[in-house]
């Protein structure tokens, strides 16, 4: 959940293994892992920028500000939850069919 918006739904153990959201990817990658050789070998993603304010309306997606892999339809719509693998869901246009 990112400012109150369901990004992704998926049982725990897809969640972990094959995160989709940018925002999960995110989260999941601060999370500490307690075996200091994979630790330190692991990337960590850095978000930029600022959290927008959550009592404004938005117009385009509500991770954009702060998204890497951010796209031009991003700004304009609100991505749905959409099923992207077995009973995975998330609400992201890198998983949603081409317009």
């Amino acid at each position: 959940m990112y400012l109150g918006v369901i990004v992704e739904v998926a049982n725990s153990a897809d969640l972990y293994d094959k995160p989709l959201h940018p925002y999960t990817q995110a989260l999941l990658s601060a999370a500490p892992i307690p075996d200091p050789a994979i630790e330190r070998k692991r990337k960590r993603i850095i978000l930029t920028g600022d959290v927008p304010s959550p009592d404004k309306a938005r117009v385009g997606c509500y991770f954009y500000d702060r998204c890497s892999k951010r796209m031009d339809k991003c700004a304009r719509s609100i991505p749905r939850l959409k099923t992207a693998d077995d009973g995975h869901q998330v609400a992201c246009f890198l998983y949603h069919d081409p317009e």
